[in-house]
């Protein structure tokens, strides 16, 4: 009696180590495997709004001349109202271009721009107007933040943060608006653009 226990508990003790050593196996270092071993990291996406490092840009010059500037390559180009538009996922830029007597100041961006704005821009606020300098000169930069048009497929809307440079020269005034979604690490991108202005 005492030998058949014996035997038995032995089997069983056999057969719960050839279980045991049947499981996920080691790794090369000896450690447990956790199946991942030696894949590669995920890749990183962009947040949403972010414009690839990589982005390239092109010289694009207005029918009217006067000036250039440059945009991403590969943005949908449109038109609305008098502006032309530039397009990609969640990011916008809008070049206008008009004729004015006296060269713009934060006084009157602030006087004049915003209030219009706060008709059009669905949530718009925090608004700021200041002078900074580009290469094609003094410009007055007002930055603010408001709601995008909603999506043509979804309806959604995204709420975006906006620099409007207002440059001058000779008479010439060219409006350039660059949005994208609030929090979106665009600064390069933006610079760039706000940067290329070129009068001609």
């Amino acid at each position: 009696m005492r030998r058949t226990l014996a035997l038995s508990l032995a089997a069983l003790a056999l057969t719960a180590g050839g279980v045991a050593g049947c499981g996920g196996g080691s790794s090369p270092g000896g450690g447990p495997s956790n199946g991942s071993t030696g894949a590669p990291a995920p890749a990183e996406s962009n947040p949403a709004g972010d414009i690839p490092d990589d982005q390239a840009f092109v010289t694009y010059t207005p029918p009217a001349g006067g000036f250039t500037v440059k945009v991403p390559e590969g943005w949908a180009r449109g038109t609305s109202g008098g502006s032309t538009v530039f397009t990609d996922k969640l990011n916008r830029i809008e070049i206008a271009a008009v004729d004015t007597p006296a060269p713009p100041s934060p006084a009157s961006v602030t006087a004049k721009t915003v209030p219009v704005l706060r008709q059009k821009v669905p949530a718009f606020s925090q608004e700021k107007a200041s002078t900074v300098t580009r290469h094609a000169g003094r410009a007055v930069l007002l930055t603010y933040r408001g709601d995008s048009a909603p999506d043509e497929v979804t309806g959604k809307t995204v709420h975006d943060a906006f620099e409007r440079y207002t440059f001058y020269h000779q008479g010439r005034e060219v409006d350039l608006t660059l949005s994208g979604p609030v929090g979106a690490d665009n600064v390069d991108p933006w610079r760039i653009v706000s940067d290329s202005l070129r009068w001609r």
